[in-house]
Formats: structure tokens, C-alpha cells, sequence
């Protein structure tokens, strides 16, 4: 994934809306979560404080950090029999 915006996205004789933001959280995964985050903070660089769509963008920054660094956690453990895979975060992965 680019980190190249769309143009009509950014240009300035239109207004960044909270669907603008709305649009780059869809693909939000560990994977992209930095390409992402650079994303929405260029587009709300420029929004007053209290504007809904800059509050949102910074709210969903804060969420990308976090993913980006821990992953995300879901399902549930493993079958019966299998070995567990090991989760993003540790520290020594095992080999077999």
C-alpha cells in the first residue's frame, strides 16, 4: 500500500470530512497500520482541534499505533492436538 493520497481527497477548495477518514480506517490491519496512520494525519493536519473529522482521525492514529505494534488478537486457541501458533507479540518465536 502507497502512501500517496488520492488528490480530490486532499485538495483545498474541498472539506475533509469524518467519511474521508472513515474511508482510510477500512483497510486498517497490522500490515498497513503505519501507511494508514501517515494517511489520516496528513489529511486532518489542517482541521481546527474541534472539528469531528480531525477528533475521529486522531482517535483512529492512536488505535493504528497500537495495532501496529501489537497486532491484532482474534479467534479463539487453539484445537485440540495442534500445536498453538505463537502470538505477533513474542518475544522468542519457536521453530519445529
Amino acid at each position: 500500500m502507497a502512501e500517496q493520497e488520492r488528490p480530490d481527497r486532499v485538495r483545498g477548495d474541498r472539506p475533509v470530512t469524518v467519511d474521508d477518514v472513515r474511508v482510510l480506517m477500512g483497510a486498517s490491519t497490522p500490515h498497513f497500520a503505519m501507511h494508514l496512520r501517515n494517511r489520516i494525519r496528513r489529511l486532518i493536519a489542517s482541521l481546527p482541534e474541534d472539528d469531528p473529522a480531525r477528533r475521529l482521525g486522531e482517535h483512529e492514529i492512536a488505535r493504528l499505533d497500537r495495532i501496529a505494534y501489537t497486532g491484532e488478537v482474534r479467534g479463539e486457541g487453539g484445537e485440540e492436538g495442534m500445536r498453538p501458533l505463537p502470538s505477533v507479540g513474542d518475544e522468542s518465536p519457536t521453530r519445529h
